[in-house]
């Protein structure tokens, strides 16, 4: 038997945020994310060089164009909302061209899980990063 309580009121805010944080990645509109956060927002990143921690909604905002905003070539392949715990979760995988950092000229393939707290604006980001992957070529 399973009892299902009253729904959150506040989880559809989150899911609405969290769709409008991903809108402006997918549009790279890093001042459109930035207006997401909050003035004292935390972004705690675990990516392969290693743990990093960014605090300001313009920093964080900067972090990601770090990443992809220098890519000639940009695309959203998937992206995903939901809720975990009561912690909004979104996921997104990116295809880019170049990597950046001098990863490599050929597309790359990134995806990125992120746990996020906040209910106006996002308070607290906690992010897991794959890292840029060189994608195979494909055979068709």
């Amino acid at each position: 038997m399973s009892v299902v309580g009253e729904k959150e009121t506040n989880a559809v805010a989150r899911w609405s945020l969290g769709g409008v944080f991903l809108e402006a990645l997918a549009n790279r509109d890093y001042a459109g994310m930035a207006t997401t956060l909050g003035s004292t927002v935390r972004l705690r990143a675990m990516l392969p060089p290693g743990p990093m921690d960014w605090e300001g909604p313009e920093a964080v905002a900067e972090a990601f164009s770090s990443w992809f905003g220098g890519a000639d070539d940009f695309e959203l392949v998937d992206a995903t909302i939901g809720e975990v715990g009561g912690r909004l979760h979104l996921s997104w995988r990116l295809r880019v061209r170049p990597a950046p950092f001098g990863i490599g000229d050929g597309w790359h393939v990134i995806e990125q899980q992120v746990y996020a707290d906040g209910t106006e604006t996002i308070e607290v980001l906690d992010l897991l990063c794959s890292g840029f992957q060189a994608e195979h070529e494909r055979q068709d």
